[in-house]
This record gives structure tokens, C-alpha cells and sequence, in this order.
């Protein structure tokens, strides 16, 4: 059983995805807006309620806004139900994504470009924990997100399904948007400090970097994931507007 104490996150959970929560329990006598509408969606969906000191509250989470509600996991989506709801794929692909931080602010940042999908491997990553719920601000209610056994095989997969891949690396010798991302796509992002892993870079299509001016030698991985992600969009929507 998962919990979440944090009032957008758990907004968002309950309006997209009722029936991952088994119930919800209220600080007695907090009156706070947010509160109010989460117990307004909670009644609609039918989702049990508890009216608790703030005691009991702290007991489960010290750091609670007020509400704490327990969850069922989020469950994972198939490579096919991705692929099967995209007109045109644009998936990100993560590959040993160890920081909950970076893992929540990536879903968000792909969530709000539209990206159809992430795909993260079974070994080497973050799960979908509490804190990466709560940096994606309640976008991993509305992101599908695919667990695979094997990376490299699954970016084969893909490519024989004519999804094109693009890896973002330091060492780079085209920029991020040397691509037409018009194309099915899939951005390939490496870990915090070690990048990508040889294997997942040769199976890279393309291999691309943002250029670094000043005296830093790297981006962090979501801020990078931000400019491929909307470059995609960029692209894509000035297309529409041609």
C-alpha cells in the first residue's frame, strides 16, 4: 500500500484515477479549499473518508498538508498500450534514472509536452515512489509508464516499429535540434553521472548534445530532458501551423 500526503498530487490522483485510493484520511476541523475539493471528488467516486486529530496524521507522514491517502500502486502500462494510443510515438526512454527528483520532474516536463509515453527498465531505476509522485506535481496520473526486463532489446523492438531513437550526451556532435522530430521518436535519456551506457548509445539512431557556454560541464538529466522534449513540440507544432 502507497500513501500520499501532499494536496495537488492527491487532487490529481483522485480525479484521474479514482480507484487507486482505498481511502482518505482528513485533519478534523482544517478548512482549506484544496481540501474541500478533494473531499467533494472523493464523495462523487465513492471513496471512503476518515476525519482524524492531526495526531493520527503525523504518525503516518510528519510532513502532511492536512490529508493522508492510501493507494494502490500505480500500475504499468505495456510497450503495446503506448504505441497502440500514439498517432505519431514520442516516447521517452530513461536508462538508469536513479534520483526520485529527477524521475518526477522528467514525467512532468513529458507530460505537459504531450509525450505519449516513458519507458524505464526494470533494473538500475527509481521506482514510482511517493516523492516522485509528488515532484511530477500529479503528472504521472495522466503519463503511461512501461517497465521492461531488457532496455537494449526493447530499443530494437522499437526501431523495427520505425520509432527512431535519439540519445542526449555531453560528447555530442550535433545539437539537440540537429532531427526531425516529426518523425516517431524516442528521446533516450543516461543516468545523473554516468550517461548513457555503451550498449544503449550504440543503439541509439542519433546521438545529440546541448551546448555548454560557460564553465559547467554538464546539465543536470531533467533539465536536459526539458529541451529535447520541447524541441519535439516546437517542431511539431510549427508543422501544424505551416
Amino acid at each position: 500500500m502507497e500513501k500520499i500526503s501532499r494536496l495537488n498530487p492527491l487532487f490529481e490522483i483522485v480525479k484521474s484515477c479514482p480507484n487507486r485510493v482505498n481511502k482518505i484520511l482528513i485533519q478534523k476541523e482544517k478548512r482549506q479549499k484544496k481540501i474541500s475539493e478533494i473531499i467533494q471528488l472523493a464523495r462523487a467516486n465513492h471513496i471512503p473518508l476518515l476525519f482524524v486529530p492531526k495526531q493520527k496524521l503525523d504518525r503516518l507522514d510528519r510532513n502532511h498538508q492536512g490529508v493522508v491517502a492510501l493507494l494502490t500502486p500505480k500500475e504499468f502500462s505495456s510497450l503495446d498500450s503506448i504505441l497502440s494510443s500514439a498517432t505519431v510515438p514520442f516516447l521517452v526512454l530513461l536508462d538508469g534514472i536513479e534520483d526520485p527528483q529527477n524521475l518526477g520532474a522528467i514525467i512532468r516536463s513529458a507530460e505537459g509536452a504531450g509525450a505519449d509515453g516513458i519507458i524505464l527498465p526494470e533494473r538500475r531505476t527509481v521506482g514510482l515512489s511517493e516523492a516522485v509522485s509528488l515532484v511530477s506535481a500529479g503528472a504521472l496520473e495522466y503519463l503511461k509508464v512501461a517497465r521492461v526486463k531488457n532496455l537494449a532489446r526493447t530499443m530494437d523492438d522499437l526501431k523495427n516499429r520505425g520509432v527512431w531513437l535519439v540519445g542526449a550526451e555531453a560528447a555530442g556532435k550535433e545539437y539537440w535540434y540537429d532531427f526531425d522530430y516529426k518523425l516517431p521518436v524516442g528521446l533516450v535519456l543516461g543516468s545523473e553521472g554516468k550517461g548513457l551506457r555503451p550498449l544503449i548509445k550504440k543503439k541509439c539512431d542519433k546521438i545529440l548534445s546541448i551546448p555548454l557556454l560557460g564553465s559547467i560541464s554538464s546539465l543536470n538529466v531533467s533539465a536536459a530532458a526539458s529541451i529535447f522534449l520541447y524541441e519535439v513540440v516546437r517542431q511539431r507544432e510549427s508543422r501544424g501551423k505551416q
